[in-house]
């Protein structure tokens, strides 16, 4: 049996093709009670529209793509939660592609959005180099959004990110205000890391304090194992302040593991405020990157380009904020 058509859809609603064609795509001056008598046609027949007609004739596939530095992160996973909502809204259906894969097989980052030529595309976090985001560019006028990320963009592209110095001098300030000293961070990479870096070196040297860095990455066992070189010290950090919070559960294992209490000894705080740190038995105390706002943002910022496309790049940073749990506590209340 062949499925219905749209002029078995005009049939039953008593109305010409082109009337239907503008009633299921939201557009035209279609009255309200033929519109109706579209639907219920649509309805009752089970039509489904041809996506991939409708596609040529608009020449657009309402479809954006999203391409994810790395599918395990839980902040990424918060951020989405953001940026799905206002796209399913304005009528877009997202592809989601793990750039991380990508890389470990030496696919080209842009290949499979441009061979669905995707309508406009999200990058969410670290872009391994200019080139590549250059490279994802060749959508044409319609240049990427780049959410959750800080490093150089090529002009027209837009970038919604968190306020990572701001928010690392909030997480050093709190351990200052505690009366911690001699402060750890377990540093990041990427343009991202690097800003945290800064904002936590610029915190503490203001207060006089002792700042170590200990080289890391955003994983837990990179948290893990940088712990464990900064707690086997003579004089060992009475705090740590982890990049993200991936590597503050690696820190609060590590800890565990050599005998010792958080937050008693050591105090810890994390980045992201991730729902890991949600987590009743880890209860971190963290900074919150405010993620779902930025991907509501993110969303926003694209479908604005998708509207006017050509207009220059803009940089929104969200305003962190620190989230106070069971992890930190003053250094003169340890055992």
């Amino acid at each position: 049996m062949r499925p219905p058509t749209v002029r078995d859809v005009a049939e039953r609603a008593g109305v010409s093709k082109s009337l239907v064609s503008l009633a299921l795509r939201g557009s035209g001056p279609v009255r309200p009670e033929k519109r109706e008598a579209v639907r219920r046609a649509v309805r009752g027949l089970g039509h489904r529209p041809d996506a991939a007609a409708r596609s040529l004739s608009e020449q657009r596939t309402r479809t954006v793509g999203v391409l994810l530095d790395d599918l395990r992160d839980p902040w990424f996973v918060d951020l989405l939660d953001g940026l799905n909502p206002p796209l399913h809204a304005a009528g877009p259906r997202m592809l989601l592609a793990d750039a991380r894969l990508d890389r470990r097989h030496g696919h080209d980052l842009a290949e499979p959005f441009l061979d669905l030529g995707v309508d406009g595309l999200v990058v969410v976090g670290t872009v391994p180099d200019a080139g590549a985001l250059g490279a994802l560019g060749a959508l044409g006028h319609r240049m990427p959004v780049v959410a959750g990320a800080r490093e150089p963009r090529p002009d027209g592209v837009d970038v919604i990110a968190g306020d990572d110095e701001r928010g690392a001098r909030l997480a050093a300030e709190h351990l200052l205000g505690l009366g911690h000293r001699r402060i750890a961070h377990l540093a990041g990479h990427g343009a991202v890391g690097e800003s945290r870096r800064r904002g936590f070196e610029a915190a503490t040297r203001a207060r006089g304090a002792e700042a170590l860095v200990e080289p890391g990455d955003l994983t837990e066992e990179g948290g893990y194992r940088g712990t464990v070189r900064l707690l086997g010290r003579a004089e060992r950090p009475t705090a740590l302040f982890a990049v993200n919070d991936m590597a503050s559960v690696g820190a609060l294992s590590a800890a565990e593991e050599l005998g010792l209490r958080v937050p008693r000894d050591p105090s810890v705080v994390g980045y992201d405020n991730t729902s890991i740190s949600r987590l009743r038995h880890v209860w971190l105390t963290t900074v919150d990157t405010a993620p779902h706002e930025v991907g509501r943002r993110a969303a926003q910022c694209l479908l604005d380009r998708l509207a006017r496309p050509g207009a220059p790049g803009r940089l929104r940073l969200a305003a962190p904020t620190l989230e106070i749990r069971g992890t930190t506590t003053p250094p003169d209340l340890r055992d």
